[in-house]
């Protein structure tokens, strides 16, 4: 069974905070790309941003998505990844045109259900690595909605709740799917 588990949805909709909740209860989690990335250039040169070249960025973060794939443990556990090559490449499709979604998920698939963070302006915020705004994370969101059920996913909206609740929904969930299959 594959338990490599994706966490999906809004910029600032409480992934990466959800990410330490599963990581603190000693679950194996990946963070997010993007964020690896801005880390990385706003150290260096600054090429790839978000902010100064969407599709280097873009290309980076599918990169560097295989990588953390290909290298998340065979493991009886689950491991959460923040964000993955769906978001990444789902990017660069919207960029460019170029029809890279499709053959990268299905070289590359996650676990058949999907968690995705709803918008929840409660609790947006930029930061250094998020200079965006609100209306461009919604819109973002949106097409990683409709996106995920065509690639053949089974898509789970997370509850607004607090963020120990949060972790026991998709671990509880979890739970309930692999005791059906």
């Amino acid at each position: 069974m594959n338990r490599s588990v994706l966490i999906s949805g809004c910029s600032g909709g409480g992934k990466s905070t959800l990410l330490q909740e599963l990581a603190a209860r000693g679950h194996a989690v990946v963070e997010e790309p993007g964020r690896r990335i801005v880390k990385q250039e706003l150290e260096g040169d600054g090429a790839a941003l978000p902010w100064v070249d969407m599709v280097a960025f873009a290309r980076r973060a599918i990169e560097m998505a295989i990588a953390d794939h290909a290298a998340a443990p065979e493991q009886s556990s689950w491991t959460f990844f923040d964000r993955g090559l769906i978001d990444a490449a789902a990017a660069l499709q919207h960029l460019t045109g170029e029809p890279v979604l499709e053959k990268l998920s299905a070289a590359h698939r996650y676990h058949q259900r999907i968690f995705l963070t709803p918008p929840w302006p409660e609790i947006y915020a930029t930061d250094p690595e998020r200079r965006h705004g609100f209306d461009e994370a919604v819109a973002e969101y949106d097409r990683l909605a409709a996106i995920y059920p065509t690639l053949g996913y089974d898509v789970v909206m997370l509850p607004k709740i607090a963020v120990a609740d949060r972790a026991d929904f998709i671990l509880d969930y979890l739970s309930r799917g692999t005791r059906q299959q």
